[in-house]
């Protein structure tokens, strides 16, 4: 089954560039609701795999790529077509709302 790949400040700049759509999850180790919807995330990449990227960011790791798009509060869950963010969801939600803003994408 396909895993969300770890999004670095080292490689972002490289998986934003996918033509597919892209789900990105900004994430924390100490976060809660972060550990409700990892597991979610994780179930969307191997639904959408050849479909959409998913990825997840740990922001105390990459400080960097969370920094530059603002991410105040986590989870925040941010969605790119063509580079640009399209959608974004902050908190946790059921797997139903994520897979919709994808879909959307699609």
């Amino acid at each position: 089954m396909a895993k969300a790949i770890e999004i670095t400040d080292a490689n972002f700049e490289d998986i934003i560039k996918s033509e597919q759509p892209i789900l990105v999850d900004f994430w924390a180790e100490w976060c809660g609701p972060c550990k409700m919807i990892g597991p979610v995330v994780e179930e969307l990449a191997g639904d959408y795999a050849g479909k959409a990227v998913i990825g997840k960011v740990d922001v105390d790791s990459n400080p960097g790529v969370a920094q530059a798009f603002g991410i105040r509060s986590i989870p925040t869950l941010l969605f790119f077509k063509g580079g640009q963010i399209v959608d974004k969801q902050v908190g946790a939600v059921p797997k139903s709302v994520l897979s919709q803003k994808l879909d959307a994408q699609l």
